[in-house]
């Protein structure tokens, strides 16, 4: 009998083995499953790869087959298209072998026609050319028959050929005379009808709106004194005063035997006004030496300005005038101590607006740049003793200075024809200068410029063949010319006139207009004896 502990080993070394068997069974297991998956995973993949390779040809020969019908459908388009486009072509070319077919046609059908009329052309020359020649036979013919009879009158009544010239030349130029005279009546009495009547409407229409009074200045202003020993204390000692005074204010005193009376003279308005201010301040106040003549002149000066910009700012006003420079407003302010042939600038100015507004209302103008335009035709007035030129020169670059409007510049610039009017605007301005200036008690002249140009007007009327005597009348107005009845017939007279008036609208300046009567008589005398 074995003993229990040799026993024991000998169990434990077959469970030992057991357990390595059972290892060594279950890795050849483990190998022959792990090898059944791999070859199972790659026929499975294997499968899947030949599924995607089939299903990429499937889709590669859809791709192919849409390809092949769009290419299809899109050269069947564009046949179509090629052949709408063809179409087209052929259908223009069609029309334009009409068109061309056509002009042919007319072409052919102008040319018989050209054809037609050079033939017809040629036989006309060619009866023409025999017409001419049967003329010229005839001319001939005639010419030896007028010879003929002209030799035959002559020797009837007894004329050379100069004098029966002359005699022809006389006839005519009386028939002339008498026809250039219907005309010239015609002609103005058909434009006195048509014009006379709508211009008196309008001027009468302008100046029964404007009804401004002028007051006349001159050159100096009289200074009353309480007393003649004023005149000594004005003088001052040695005449220092007065030289004092008319250092400051740049005006003549004059003090002389008058009683009661001291004289400024100047030809500056504005600064004759403050002389005569100042002169009044120191007769009322009583001190008369250097310094306060000083002081009171410049306050007169002050004062003076006041007056002038409120002027200017009131003839605004009352014309309606808005968006002038203060320094527009200040020359017109100035106007009003400026004086033309005794008629005060400013007030004349404002007549001048008055009218041109009435006139530019008359013929659906603008009225308020009309009136703009007469307020300022004579801004030049204001400065032109300081500034070298005429005042439509002066006047018209001041405008444009100070920003007026271009058809403003030129009318003031036109108001004398110093240039050509560029707008109706300024032969309106022109036309209510005249009105203003022209009417009676308007303006005053001195009497030797007045004989002058009656003399000058009669001197012209005169200088013209047949006239016997001439006068002028209504200060001028009017020139009544007698004419000789034995040098000069009816028709001839209203040539005559029309001659005069042209040479006196040549040789005067004249406001308004000069009428010429022309005047011929015819006196018949007998005796009974």
């Amino acid at each position: 009998m074995s003993s229990p502990l040799l026993l024991m080993p000998l169990a434990q070394a077959a469970a030992g083995a057991s357990w390595v068997v059972f290892g060594v069974a279950g890795v050849a297991a483990g190998a022959a499953i792990g090898v059944v998956l791999h070859l199972l995973k790659r026929k499975a993949f294997q499968q899947k790869h030949d599924e995607i390779v089939e299903k990429g040809k499937q889709e590669a020969a859809q791709i192919v087959r849409d390809a092949s019908v769009e290419a299809k459908e899109q050269l069947l388009q564009v046949r179509s298209e090629f052949e709408h486009e063809t179409q087209e072509t052929r259908q223009e070319l069609r029309q334009l072998q009409r068109q061309l077919a056509k002009r042919e046609d007319s072409l052919e059908q102008k040319n018989d026609i050209l054809l037609k009329k050079e033939k017809y052309v040629e036989n006309l020359e060619k009866d023409l050319a025999e017409r001419l020649r049967n003329v010229a036979g005839r001319e001939k013919e005639l010419e030896e028959l007028v010879k003929s009879e002209t030799d035959t009158l002559f020797k009837i009544s007894e004329m050379s050929r100069e004098e029966a010239v002359k005699l022809l030349l006389d006839q005519l130029e009386s028939e002339v005379g008498r026809e250039a005279d219907q005309i010239i009546r015609r002609s103005i009495e058909r434009v006195h009808d048509e014009a006379e009547t709508k211009a008196r409407e309008v001027v009468v229409a302008a100046i029964q709106r404007c009804a401004v009074e002028h007051t006349t200045e001159s050159v100096v202003s009289t200074v009353d004194l309480s007393s003649d020993d004023m005149k000594g204390r004005i003088i001052g000692r040695e005449g220092r005063n007065i030289r004092a005074f008319e250092k400051a204010t740049g005006i003549d005193v004059i003090v002389d035997d008058t009683p009661g009376v001291v004289v400024v003279s100047g030809f500056d308005g504005v600064r004759r006004e403050v002389a005569r201010r100042a002169m009044e301040k120191l007769i009322q106040d009583g001190r008369i030496h250097p310094a306060r003549i000083e002081e009171l002149v410049q306050k007169c000066q002050k004062e003076v300005q006041d007056i002038i910009r409120q002027t200017g700012k009131q003839a605004c006003v009352d014309l309606d005038i808005s968006g002038l420079k203060p320094q527009i407003v200040e020359c017109l302010g100035r106007l009003k101590y400026r004086t033309s042939y005794g008629q005060n600038v400013l007030q004349h100015s404002i007549e001048t607006a008055l009218l041109c507004a009435g006139i530019a209302g008359e013929l659906k103008l603008d009225t308020t740049l009309a009136r703009r335009i007469g307020l300022l035709h004579d801004l030049g007035k204001s400065v032109d003793h300081e500034i070298e030129g005429g005042h439509p020169e002066i006047g018209a670059d001041l405008a444009k200075r100070f920003d007026e409007a271009p058809v403003v510049v030129n009318a003031i610039a036109a108001h004398h024809e110093g240039c050509a009017p560029e707008s109706v605007y300024a032969v309106i301005v022109q036309a209510a200068d005249a009105i203003s200036a022209s009417r009676p008690g308007a303006r005053r002249e001195s009497l030797e410029r007045y004989i002058k140009r009656l003399q000058k007007l009669e001197d012209i009327a005169r200088s013209f063949q047949g006239v016997d005597t001439t006068y002028a009348i209504q200060a001028g107005r009017e020139v009544r010319v007698i004419v000789d009845a034995s040098r000069v017939a009816d028709p001839q007279l209203a040539v005559l006139a029309r001659n005069i008036a042209d040479e006196i609208e040549k040789e005067l300046a004249y406001p308004g207009e000069i009428k010429v009567t022309v005047l011929r008589e015819s006196r018949c005398v007998e005796y009974a004896r």
